[in-house]
């Protein structure tokens, strides 16, 4: 390779490692970012025969290199995969490595050209999907897929996958990313809170308002969020407004449609969550507080609403008192004019996992998610970290912990209505800076509604009009 090539790999690794390469694909969307061939070579890659036990052809004896998010599923589920995976290529050496800033400790190895088999893209400081797959710098996943599961008998893999799962990973037609964990987002309480108080969860805007009067009576902050990371309210806003105006509100968000952050349905919704904001229904100061700060002074009783996710009760486990028995519910009906009833919730497949397309031993990386995707594999993620996984049935006679059980049955109550959105999943920056930037201004009171609708639709025209980000399509 001749020196000038040399020279600007070093400087590009250098600058990925600084995080100067801080574009809309977090450093991988420009065209040399991701090293000098991007022509999908397969040479130096590791190959072995496919059979019948081994449908992928993985090399038995080739090394994994494997790199899991640290965060609030910790890593020992991970190794509990990677123990199966051992079992079935005893030769193959496995390489283990758990991090916290993904984007920080692996940019500069897929500006090298030499990225790990497999990664748990996920957390704070995540790499860009939408930009990953622009450059190419994903693995197709069908193969895996269309490989026979592991441990249930006569189905392909993507037979054995709750609906909605190969289609949260999908770009224009592509599976690219397995989202392996099914999060339900909605609003959490504590039952035993609630039951020791006598209250009971309302079910319409008229009557979470009465309720939170209450609970501010009895010396409690009806409310509590993630100040840092003010985004985790986007969501109730945008569910609210879905439920109001029906799912084209998330379409038309999804593919930057003009006015979508300023329709009629997310007017309402956004009028309505001012109301907590006026009459300080917010726990104070919680602006300031981080998403662990703000978690544990719900847990602690502080605050009796908190949106999340349904990772919240393993991330929380360290400190929620005995018998705390969080629980979650959708966000309440606007009124009687809503197009989808009450226990409409939003569920969908999250905690992405990614095989670089330059990963050296890419059948090994699909060859683990096939082990993860296992019965076997998704029973013990689920045991381990209180968490439902994307295998159909997984769950099914596991003793599960109270706020797992009532994510189930919302999932169970909600049926068909459930909703999702992705433009969080396409365009990350649109959610992770500028939504977030306008619902921290709005939470902490510093914009009115229309204010906070017209800074999000800002974001949402200014990615639209970037020619550098790749637009996607939702047509379901």
């Amino acid at each position: 390779m001749a020196q000038s090539d040399l020279n600007r790999r070093t400087v590009l690794r250098r600058a990925a490692a600084a995080g100067v390469l801080a574009g809309p694909a977090a450093g991988l969307l420009s065209s040399c970012a991701l090293g000098d061939d991007t022509s999908g070579d397969t040479s130096g890659k590791y190959e072995g025969t496919k059979t019948d036990k081994n449908p992928l052809g993985v090399k038995e004896d080739a090394p994994l290199d494997v790199v899991i998010f640290n965060g609030g599923f910790g890593e020992d589920y991970a190794k509990a995969h990677q123990a199966m995976y051992k079992e079935t290529y005893p030769k193959a050496e496995v390489k283990h490595s758990a991090v916290v800033e993904i984007n920080k400790e692996l940019q500069p190895r897929f500006v090298d050209g030499t990225p790990p088999d497999f990664v748990n893209n996920s957390g704070a400081g995540q790499i860009d999907l939408g930009g990953l797959v622009a450059q190419g710098a994903l693995a197709d996943l069908t193969p895996l897929l269309d490989a026979p599961s592991l441990d249930v008998p006569g189905k392909k893999v993507r037979e054995t996958l709750l609906p909605g799962t190969v289609e949260s990973g999908s770009f224009d037609g592509k599976t690219y990313v397995l989202n392996y964990a099914y999060t339900v987002y909605g609003i959490w309480y504590s039952d035993k809170l609630f039951k020791a108080k006598g209250w009971e969860y309302a079910k319409t805007w008229d009557e979470h308002i009465a309720l939170c009067k209450k609970i501010k009576a009895a010396g409690i902050a009806p409310w509590t969020y993630q100040g840092k990371h003010p985004r985790y309210m986007s969501w109730p806003v945008i569910s609210t407004a879905i439920k109001f105006g029906g799912p084209q509100v998330a379409m038309a968000i999804d593919n930057l449609e003009p006015n979508a952050w300023t329709s009629d349905a997310m007017k309402a919704a956004a009028e309505a969550w001012y109301q907590i904001v006026k009459d300080k229904y917010i726990l104070e100061g919680s602006p300031g507080l981080d998403h662990k700060q703000s978690q544990t002074e719900w847990c602690k009783g502080n605050a009796a609403f908190i949106s999340c996710g349904s990772w919240l009760e393993s991330e929380q486990k360290a400190v929620t008192p005995e018998g705390f028995n969080m629980a979650v519910a959708p966000t309440p009906s606007l009124g009687s004019g809503d197009k989808l009833p009450f226990a409409a919730i939003r569920g969908t497949a999250g905690e992405p996992f990614i095989v670089p397309a330059k990963a050296k031993n890419e059948r090994g990386g699909m060859e683990l998610m096939r082990h993860m995707l296992s019965m076997k594999g998704a029973k013990d993620f689920t045991g381990k970290v209180s968490s439902l996984s994307v295998v159909a049935g997984a769950a099914e006679g596991a003793t599960l912990p109270f706020g797992l059980t009532s994510a189930v049955k919302a999932l169970a109550d909600s049926g068909s209505n459930g909703f999702n959105w992705v433009y969080n999943v396409y365009y990350r920056k649109l959610e992770r800076e500028l939504v977030d930037a306008a619902c921290g201004e709005f939470f902490s009171g510093r914009t009115t509604p229309a204010e906070f609708l017209a800074a999000c639709q800002k974001g949402a025209d200014l990615i639209a009009a970037d020619t550098s980000f790749k637009k996607y399509k939702r047509s379901a």
